[in-house]
């Protein structure tokens, strides 16, 4: 889960404030690293970004100060490519003359930045929402129009994601939805698009909600929507949104555990895109399968994924797994392991204090440590030998939901894996969620 928010007005004004502001009501989506971007009417493009936290990285690249008619940031939660300025969002092309941001997962990443390479594109990341705006370049570089190229870049990029770019010498700004959220906002002299409400609430109440396969183009004076599949324009009536803003930030539920819960089939699809994609999953699977005895460590509700993972594993792939409590990892088992061992170590945040106490105590025995951890950039991620994200962006009520749900379908995906088993069956299981 990433966020992104676009403005369009109709004249060169100060959108550092407007953009800060937007940035800290998306905080929530993702805190890896942040970035802004202004057009101006003059052709040129001020890009500004940086690895933390929204507030730290403003205050350090002085975002208040940015001025244009056109504006965007977005909070990146990293699955592809890790923390860093250069992966940092939003992305210009090969020229700069389009810049551009996503929330979501392009699978196919991989792929297309060697496509865009061979092609003689100017890579510089390995972060999928470079890949977005190279998808578009593809074809705006073949000669067709913003629409026409954003029509083609769609079906190129694989995956769960939204999308914002914009070119110098023009006064809009396109947006389109392919799985992950994306809302328009309509104003006086000015249009937004956003991954969700908090962020267009407070500049207007009258919204336009998309649907996938849809393509808004933001104007000053409005918003008109197309569909990728023929191009045609889509009629739709203006939302006028009358609930609070705490109604908004909470998805129009009660609270942020029953948001999180409805949130599960979305992330369970994107996390299975993610899994059947992943040039990782191999060698994952190869030395679970390779072990001499395997272990499932975790706490709280990971060590009950954890227990769940070895049932799966058990009646999958007919191998048995050793689920195990991280404090209890340390006496019971850590002296007697080698380097025939696997540990699989399970965190949502990828902090936590026992879990990692136990990687580090397997790792002085030379066990081979393997991680499912939600969040990026995290110490688990990054001392672990081999990962996989699990892809929830971020989980604000304490009791887990969709953290456990994608943590039970990674260890279901990987014991069918390493059975033999084709993962397509679990394609319909997000809508039984």
């Amino acid at each position: 889960m990433c966020g992104i928010f676009g403005i369009v007005t109709d004249k060169e004004q100060p959108l550092g404030p407007i953009l800060l502001e937007a940035g800290r009501r998306l905080a929530y989506r993702g805190y890896d690293s942040v970035g802004c971007a202004t057009l101006h009417v003059d052709g040129t493009i001020d890009l500004r970004k940086d690895v933390g936290k929204m507030d730290a990285v403003a205050a350090r690249l002085h975002f208040e100060e940015m001025t244009g008619s056109r504006g965007m940031t977005q909070l990146r939660w990293a699955t592809f490519g890790k923390p860093s300025q250069v992966n940092s969002q939003p992305h210009l092309d090969s020229d700069g003359d389009l810049v551009g941001a996503h929330n979501g997962n392009v699978v196919n990443n991989a792929e297309l930045r060697e496509q865009f390479s061979a092609e003689g594109m100017t890579v510089r990341s390995a972060n999928d929402g470079e890949s977005c705006v190279h998808a578009v370049e593809r074809y705006v570089d073949r000669g067709y129009d913003m629409l026409q190229a954003i029509r083609h870049a769609y079906h190129d990029l694989e995956g769960d994601y939204s999308f914002i770019i914009g070119r110098v010498g023009e006064e809009c700004l396109y947006a389109f939805k392919k799985g992950s959220g994306l809302v328009v906002g309509i104003g006086e002299g000015a249009t937004f698009a956003s991954s969700d409400l908090p962020s267009i609430l407070p500049l207007t109440r009258h919204i336009l909600r998309m649907q996938d396969g849809e393509i808004v183009v933001l104007r000053p004076e409005g918003a008109a929507l197309y569909s990728v599949e023929d191009g045609l324009p889509i009629q739709r009536e203006v939302e006028v949104i009358t609930e609070s803003m705490d109604w908004a930030a909470k998805g129009g539920y009660a609270h942020f555990m029953l948001k999180e819960i409805h949130e599960q089939p979305q992330v369970a699809a994107e996390l299975l895109h993610l899994l059947e994609a992943s040039e990782h999953v191999q060698p994952f699977v190869e030395r679970m399968a390779g072990a001499r005895n395997l272990y499932f460590i975790g706490c709280g509700t990971s060590y009950h994924a954890c227990s769940l993972g070895a049932v799966y594993l058990a009646q999958a792939a007919g191998r048995s797994a050793i689920p195990i409590l991280a404090p209890q990892f340390i006496p019971q088992y850590a002296p007697a392991v080698g380097p025939d061992d696997v540990g699989v170590f399970v965190s949502q945040s990828g902090e936590t204090k026992d879990v990692l106490s136990a990687l580090y105590a397997a790792q002085r025995r030379g066990m081979t440590t393997l991680a499912l951890v939600n969040v990026s950039g995290s110490t688990l991620m990054n001392e672990s030998d081999y990962y996989l994200p699990l892809a929830c962006g971020y989980e604000i009520s304490v009791p887990a939901t969709k953290t456990f749900t994608n943590q039970a379908l990674a260890f279901l995906f990987l014991a069918l894996r390493m059975g033999g088993r084709s993962t397509e069956t679990l394609a319909p299981l997000p809508e039984l969620l």
